[in-house]
């Protein structure tokens, strides 16, 4: 009887595969809209607070309603600093509009998809998006990628840019940082490659020259210790190569 492979132990869901998410804070979302009564509200960013596996830190934002939650900090926020929450809010980095109310060209964070969902678009450290346009059917925006869509016109989105937009410049000076930082988000590191392996512990191993041995796809129905590598995949190679071969 051979060894289970990797991919079979993660299935198992033991606690070296399990992120560590009873150290984290809370999520990063909106109130309700009911919370506010249809009115603006004015509140203070309590703390400033780390959240283990996030990338960027957490804001306690309280308001004068006596309703606390938490948002995504942005670039130039500090603690004490005024938040206004509303349709009437001030155009001011840190402040929560629905999406209708900011003017073409405002560049925003953490953008509802739909009221009341909490934030979808652009919420990683130093993501933007951009309101583009206002149309009948939704307020339009591009986001860091370069794509564009629709949202609701009552959605909210906070005005500023996401905080720690450097984090990835600096490198991991040590092994123990990266195992630490990939260990809060329920990573395996260090990963080996299937091909470095032997055979009784990846369908890929064994090979002196370093190959597979056999194709890299496999289907979506393969058993347990089988199914690794390009699984049920559409299309294999290059995206740049496949478009070249189109125009010829």
């Amino acid at each position: 009887m051979g060894k289970r492979i990797r991919v079979q132990r993660r299935g198992r869901g033991t606690p070296t595969f399990r992120a560590l998410t009873h150290r984290r804070v809370a999520p990063a979302r909106y109130p309700p809209r009911e919370k506010f009564g249809g009115a603006t509200v004015k509140g203070v960013v309590e703390a400033l607070i780390h959240d283990p596996g996030r990338g960027t830190p957490l804001a306690l934002i309280k308001l004068e309603n006596g309703l606390a939650f938490y948002n995504l900090a942005c670039e130039g926020m500090y603690a004490g600093q005024e938040i206004w929450v509303g349709e009437d809010a001030p155009l001011e980095v840190g402040n929560i509009l629905p999406v209708s109310k900011i003017p073409e060209g405002v560049i925003v964070y953490n953008v509802e998809k739909r009221p009341n969902d909490g934030g979808k678009f652009a919420r990683a450290s130093g993501a933007y998006a951009m309101v583009v346009a206002h149309t009948p059917a939704g307020t339009t925006i591009r986001l860091s990628s370069g794509k564009t869509t629709v949202v609701d016109g009552k959605a909210y989105a906070t005005i500023g840019v996401v905080a720690a937009s450097g984090r990835t410049d600096k490198p991991f000076m040590k092994a123990g940082e990266k195992y630490y930082w990939v260990r809060s988000r329920g990573r395996k590191y260090p990963i080996t490659r299937g091909v470095a392996m032997i055979a009784a512990s990846h369908p890929f191993g064994g090979g002196r020259h370093k190959h597979p041995g056999k194709p890299t796809t496999v289907s979506k129905t393969a058993p347990p210790g089988r199914k690794v590598g390009l699984i049920a995949a559409k299309t294999t190679g290059r995206a740049r190569e496949r478009r070249a071969r189109k125009v010829v």
